[in-house]
C-alpha cells in the first residue's frame, strides 16, 4: 500500500524534492530519514522543464508504488487559500489567479503540479501555502494605510515563508516544553537566504511579518530590493522606466546584488568584503542595518521577546552573523538563541498527512479541497 508523501519544493532558483514516510515527517525538530530526496539548481526559467523531466523523472521511477500523494509548496495563497488544499481543475484554476502576486514562484510551482497531473493524472496532489501561516494577522498588522475602495480589492499585507517560519516555530515550541517551559516563547523567526522574512510569533501564531502584498517588501534580500519608498517607483516611472523594466529591476538587479555591483552571494561578498571589496562592504552593512531594525520592530510588536530563531540558507549556518546580532541585541535582555536548518519538505508532508486524515483517513483520493 502506498504509505509515503513526495513533496516538491520549486523556488525561484532550485527544485527540491523528497519522499517521506509517516513516522519520517512527524516531529518538528527531528531530522528528515526520507525514503529518497534530491535538489538541483535552476538558473533560468527554462530550466524547470528540463529538470522535471531529466533529473525528476527517472529519479521517481522505482519510487511511484511508495507514493500516496504529492505536496507542494506554493507561495501566495491569497486570501482564500489558508489551509492544505486538494488541488483540483477549479482550484488550480483560482492559483493562476494569483500569478502576478508572486510572478517568481507561483508560475513555477504550478508548472511542476501541470506537468505531474499529465504523468500522473489518477495521484492525489495538494499544495501548501508561505502566506497561510500569517492568514491570522490582526487588522493593524495587516492593513495598508490606502484608501478603502483599493483594500476592498485584496491590496493587504499577506506575509511569507510561512512554511519555514512555522517550522521554526514548531521546533522551538518543541525545546520550550523539553524545558519544562509552560506556554509558547514569544518568539522571531528570521529567514534569512536568498529571500529574506521576519515573523513575531506569539502561542505559535503569526501576528506581525516583515514581507508584504509581495515578496519584495521588508529586509533586503539576494537580489530582491525589499522595502523601499514608494514614491521613489514613481519617481522612476516619470523618467520613462517601463512597468517590465521596475519589476525586472526590484526582483533581479536589487537587493545584495545591486549594492555591491558583485553578487547576491552571501559568502562570495563576505569574502570579496574581507578583501576590502566597497561595494561587497556596503551590501553587508544594509543588510545588518535592515535587519537589525526589523528584528527591533517584531520585538516592539510582541513585546518583549524570549527566543530569536535563524533559519534558511545563511540563518542556520551563519555562526559569526548570530554572534553579531547577540552583542547588538544585547539590549533586549535575556533571550535565548536557536538555529535550525529549513525544512519546509517535513512541514509540507505533516500538512498533507493530516489533510488526508481529515478527508477519509483510508483514502488519499477522496475528499473535497480544504480552502
Amino acid at each position: 500500500m502506498p504509505v509515503g508523501v513526495l513533496v516538491l519544493n520549486v523556488g525561484s532558483s532550485s527544485l527540491k524534492a523528497a519522499l517521506l514516510e509517516p513516522e519520517a515527517a512527524a516531529a518538528p525538530a527531528a531530522r528528515s530519514h526520507a525514503l529518497w530526496q534530491g535538489q538541483v539548481a535552476l538558473p533560468g526559467p527554462q530550466a524547470l522543464a528540463e529538470q522535471l523531466e531529466h533529473w525528476l523523472a527517472p529519479a521517481l521511477e522505482p519510487w511511484w508504488p511508495r507514493i500516496r500523494a504529492v505536496g507542494h509548496r506554493v507561495v501566495h495563497g491569497g486570501e482564500r487559500f489558508r489551509t492544505a488544499t486538494r488541488l483540483t481543475a477549479a482550484t488550480l484554476q483560482e492559483l493562476e489567479a494569483l500569478n502576478p502576486l508572486a510572478p517568481l514562484h507561483n508560475p513555477p510551482a504550478l508548472a511542476a503540479i501541470h506537468w505531474l497531473r499529465r504523468r500522473r493524472p489518477a495521484l492525489p496532489q495538494w499544495a501548501c501555502f508561505d502566506t497561510a501561516f500569517h492568514a491570522g494577522l490582526p487588522p493593524e498588522a495587516y492593513s495598508y494605510a490606502l484608501p478603502a475602495a483599493w483594500r476592498a480589492g485584496g491590496c493587504r499585507r499577506y506575509g511569507f515563508h510561512g512554511l519555514s517560519h512555522q517550522h521554526l516555530a514548531d521546533v522551538a515550541a518543541q525545546r520550550w516544553r523539553e524545558q519544562g517551559r509552560s506556554g509558547q516563547p514569544r518568539l522571531i523567526s528570521c529567514h534569512l537566504g536568498a529571500g529574506c522574512s521576519l515573523a513575531a510569533v506569539r502561542d505559535g501564531r503569526s501576528i506581525d511579518t516583515s514581507m508584504g502584498f509581495t515578496p519584495l517588501e521588508g529586509l533586503v534580500m539576494a537580489r530582491r530590493s525589499g522595502s523601499i519608498d514608494p514614491g521613489l517607483l514613481l519617481h522612476l516611472q516619470r523618467r520613462g522606466l517601463s512597468l517590465e523594466e521596475l519589476e525586472h529591476g526590484l526582483n533581479r538587479s536589487s537587493g545584495l546584488r545591486g549594492l555591491s555591483g558583485l553578487s547576491g552571494d552571501w559568502q562570495e561578498l563576505q569574502a570579496a568584503a574581507a578583501a576590502g571589496h566597497a561595494g561587497a562592504q556596503l551590501a553587508l552593512a544594509v543588510f545588518r542595518h535592515r535587519l537589525l531594525a526589523g528584528i527591533g520592530a517584531m520585538a516592539a510588536s510582541l513585546g518583549g521577546v524570549d527566543l530569536i530563531g535563524l533559519t534558511g540558507g545563511i540563518g542556520s549556518h551563519d555562526t559569526a552573523l548570530l554572534g553579531d546580532l547577540q552583542q547588538a541585541l544585547g539590549w533586549l535582555g535575556p533571550l535565548q538563541w536557536l538555529q535550525v536548518d529549513a525544512d519546509e519538505e517535513r512541514l509540507i508532508a505533516r500538512q498533507v498527512q493530516q489533510a488526508i486524515a481529515l478527508s477519509d483517513p483510508a483514502d488519499p483520493a477522496s475528499g473535497a479541497a480544504a480552502g
